[in-house]
């Protein structure tokens, strides 16, 4: 008999932490049957005014001193919330953006900040007080955790089994941030799942036993979660192990920030040239403003398709503009034409996403994907993963890209019948065109829930109840070695690459990594260089590479350290040291260095605390 549950609490629970919602969901471990259920969120919706959703929106309000009155943001949990969160956040924030901390997923895992400084909401006045994406990812735990504790008073959330959910693209550092955002809440049982996983656990059960009956021994399945904030993309094949099916997660997507973000404001500039054509100019204030009502009015429109239309008022400051603030709508057909034509056209295979030169100064903001078309995307993970699954089924694909069998899609963008028809019907024009199959469609829940569904439901797989994805680290790991060699002017050394962690790696797993012996400095700054590659399946711990191409390895954020002085040892020594590698139970990747004289080792973890990262 398992009795897990009594010593890790009564309740897996999985949390969607989306950019644009937060989804939490449970199963008692005591229920024979695991029924997934999802928690109703208490949050303020208005001042003054809370009600219990489904959703929580992963917005946060940096209200002004007077501008809420003493109970406006009471909690049945507290009269005084450490952060305004939810619909209450997103609603004030449409009329006052430069207030509304947004995206901050994205935020968490882009390399090129600091993602522990205050500066969210980006580019606010300095009265505005700024946070950072890691507190924003702290406030939406918290909040999760003050609800469920509220409705749960018996079972707090910090003893559960909870399962949080990540992009599959997310790099070491950002899966590292988002498990220390889930300790400083004080959750102790944590576990990290990849969002398309956790979307195909919950159509396995949501299926229960029949998903077998639709997949069978060779099938690829592609899953496609186009969500707020990014496009993630995964295959998962279809093997057989003693006569049972099991499913291989073997190929996972570049980070592509590009999902509803991006549509909300393609729809704003949609309406600001309208209104331009009728002779009235938006300031960019404004273009803010009607963003975030661009995002309400899609998602009505979405999923009323009925609804024909609706109305937008663009703000205006000062009590002698009011008289002429701006109105105008959003149609159905605008909505439709702009994201289906502009996100989802129809593309060959052979049609790759489209790279501009930048421009030598930008503004500081997140690194979005240049090409706006998701199909050209997924032509692109197709191609680039062609051999993703040959290992498995012992045959070579000589195609130009790997064909799915079957197709998944999550995220609430796909919600629309519209627009993921347009998907689907790509995909099969580029398999018809290449002699193959057409993919078939595998039905899953709401696709806003199925991700927090699906981590919930993983807390009873990993007790050896249910099948269970396997795949380990969706990226191969390397670290940078300075080459030795001559100094040469306006040139510097060579760098080459160690593998330290191979693709597939298995969570609670370590590695030693043969080579020749290092030289660690210690106690003084130094810096670590990593690579990331989603397509080097075969490369061994071990493995040397003096040379690659450029789509072969992707440079991930330095890691800046000073490594401290074990005693027997002095600051700035050299000390040669093998190396090993570990990845934990949580999902997160640590390499070690081992002294070859004995003695303690140095872990150099992914926490990426340098300005750089």
């Amino acid at each position: 008999m398992d009795n897990r549950h009594t010593q890790y609490g009564n309740y897996s629970v999985g949390i969607d932490l989306g950019t644009t919602h937060c989804v939490l969901s449970y199963v008692e471990l005591a229920d024979d049957n695991h029924s997934v259920h999802i928690m109703e969120i208490p949050q303020l919706t208005s001042p003054g005014q809370v009600e219990n959703r489904q959703q929580l929106p992963s917005f946060i309000y940096q209200a002004h001193a007077a501008e809420l009155a003493e109970n406006d943001t009471a909690l049945p949990w507290t009269t005084e919330p450490t952060a305004i969160v939810g619909g209450i956040a997103r609603q004030l924030g449409s009329k006052t953006p430069i207030r509304l901390v947004a995206s901050a997923k994205s935020w968490l895992c882009h390399g090129g900040v600091n993602r522990r400084d205050a500066f969210l909401p980006l580019n606010s006045p300095e009265e505005v007080e700024k946070i950072s994406p890691l507190q924003a990812t702290i406030d939406y735990l918290e909040h999760l955790k003050c609800a469920w504790d509220h409705q749960h008073p018996h079972s707090p959330l910090t003893a559960q089994e909870v399962t949080i959910t990540v992009p599959a693209s997310f790099d070491p550092a950002a899966r590292d941030l988002t498990a220390e955002a889930a300790n400083q809440v004080g959750f102790t049982h944590v576990t990290l799942l990849e969002e398309p996983q956790a979307a195909v656990y919950s159509w396995i059960k949501n299926c229960d036993d029949s998903w077998r009956d639709q997949v069978s021994v060779g099938d690829v399945i592609l899953v496609v979660d186009v969500g707020g904030g990014t496009t993630d993309l995964s295959l998962v094949a279809v093997t057989e192990e003693s006569g049972n099916l099991t499913l291989n997660r073997v190929a996972v997507g570049d980070h592509i920030l590009l999902g509803g973000d991006n549509m909300d404001l393609a729809l704003a500039y949609r309406l600001k040239m309208k209104l331009a054509s009728e002779g009235k100019q938006l300031q960019p204030w404004q273009i803010q403003a009607i963003t975030h009502a661009c995002r309400d009015a899609k998602e009505a429109l979405l999923s009323q398709l009925d609804l024909e239309s609706v109305p937008i008022v663009v703000p205006s400051r000062g009590s002698k503009l009011l008289g002429a603030t701006l109105k105008t709508e959003l149609t159905q057909h605008e909505v439709q034409q702009t994201l289906i034509e502009g996100f989802f056209p129809q593309t060959l295979i052979t049609d790759l996403p489209v790279q501009t030169p930048r421009s030598a100064l930008t503004q500081i903001g997140l690194p979005y994907a240049q090409d706006a078309a998701v199909t050209r995307h997924v032509a692109s993970f197709l191609t680039k993963q062609s051999t993703a699954a040959d290992e498995l089924f012992a045959h070579s694909n000589t195609s130009n890209f790997i064909k799915p069998s079957a197709i998944l899609f999550n995220g609430g963008v796909l919600k629309s019948t519209h627009i993921a028809e347009r998907l689907l019907s790509t995909i099969n024009q580029w398999l018809t065109d290449a002699g193959a199959e057409k993919v078939f469609l595998l039905e899953g829940l709401d696709l806003d829930l199925a991700v927090a569904s699906g981590a919930s439901y993983y807390g009873t797989v990993r007790q050896g109840k249910g099948v269970r994805i396997r795949g380990g680290i969706a990226s191969s790991y390397y670290v940078g070695i300075e080459s030795a060699m001559p100094a040469i002017p306006g040139m510097e050394p060579p760098i080459e690459a160690l593998c330290v962690a191979p693709f597939g790696m298995e969570e609670g797993s370590h590695i030693n990594v043969p080579s020749q012996p290092f030289g660690l400095v210690i106690g003084q700054p130094v810096q670590f260089r990593f690579f990331g590659s989603t397509t080097r399946r075969d490369d061994s711990a071990g493995t040397h590479l003096d040379f690659w191409m450029p789509e072969d390895l992707e440079e991930l954020p330095p890691i800046q350290v000073t490594l401290p002085v074990i005693e027997g040892r002095s600051s700035g020594e050299i000390v040669p040291v093998n190396l090993a590698a570990k990845v934990t139970e949580l999902g997160t990747l640590c390499l070690e260095a081992i002294p070859c004289d004995g003695g303690d080792k140095w872990n150099i973890e992914f926490d990426v605390r340098s300005n750089n990262a």
